[in-house]
């Protein structure tokens, strides 16, 4: 038994199978990472997976699958991930302790690794099923 690194809401996941079944037939879900840019010095990068890398993480939520990459699980870890539509915009967002500020316009974040300590102390990452 692991720790699954994040979690999708219920809009998150239909939004992932909407987005696979849109895509046509080589699509299997999407790829969070995280690169360097914006002001505040990261963003949340979302890609179309059609090829799974072995050494990312899957996450797998009501048949929507997510995989994260390695050198973005540390930043990650017990992010809660959800799509939301506004007036002016929709896209995923990220609820992530890791986050110590983000930018006026929301396009890029200041994140610090996860305390794994404390997050094995408040039991707060989710239990991957085996």
């Amino acid at each position: 038994m692991g720790f699954a690194v994040m979690s999708l809401t219920d809009a998150a996941a239909s939004r992932v199978r909407s987005i696979v079944e849109n895509a046509g037939g080589e699509a299997k879900g999407i790829r969070i990472s995280i690169k360097k840019g914006g002001c505040a010095g990261m963003e949340y990068a979302v890609d179309l997976v059609s090829e799974p890398n072995s050494k990312d993480d899957l996450i797998e939520q009501q048949g929507a699958k997510v995989w994260v990459a390695p050198e973005a699980v540390l930043y990650l870890l017990g992010t809660q991930m959800d799509f939301e539509t506004t007036t002016l915009r929709s896209g995923f967002t990220f609820n992530n302790p890791n986050q110590t500020s983000a930018c006026g316009c929301g396009e890029s974040v200041e994140l610090k690794p996860a305390d794994l300590a404390a997050l094995a102390e408040r039991g707060d990452a989710v239990v991957r099923a085996s």
